[in-house]
């Protein structure tokens, strides 16, 4: 038979998660609203990130040339998180080390070539 009672801690820890994330989501709407900083406006309701009204229904499809420039930015973000640490141990790893991360530059100089040959980055 299991004792049950060795399980206690486990419960009291979720129960204080529980407790302190419900206070950190809702106690902050509470004060807001209790403090007035809650006062809806057409300012404040009016859209932020795209800057214009959306004029289509929400489920439209988007363009593919959106997801190619993401995917595009991406990569290159992912070529800058390489550089950093690359850059740090080039004294430790060598010429080899030089010779491999041109060679990746390389690769990746010519897909950037190749998707801006195919018009991946002409925006309409």
């Amino acid at each position: 038979m299991v004792d049950l009672a060795q399980y206690l801690p486990i419960l009291i820890f979720l129960g204080v998660a529980l407790l302190l994330s419900s206070a950190f989501v809702f106690l902050p709407m509470l004060v807001g609203r209790l403090t007035g900083a809650y006062k809806p406006n057409p300012a404040k309701l009016s859209e932020y990130e795209c800057g214009f009204p959306a004029f289509e229904e929400p489920r439209s499809q988007f363009d593919v040339r959106f997801y190619l420039v993401a995917i595009l930015f991406i990569i290159f973000d992912l070529e800058a998180a390489f550089l950093f640490p690359w850059s740090v141990s080039l004294d430790q790893i060598g010429w080899a080390g030089w010779a491999t991360m041109m060679i990746f530059i390389a690769e990746l100089v010519l897909g950037l070539v190749y998707a801006w040959k195919k018009g991946a980055l002409d925006w309409e």
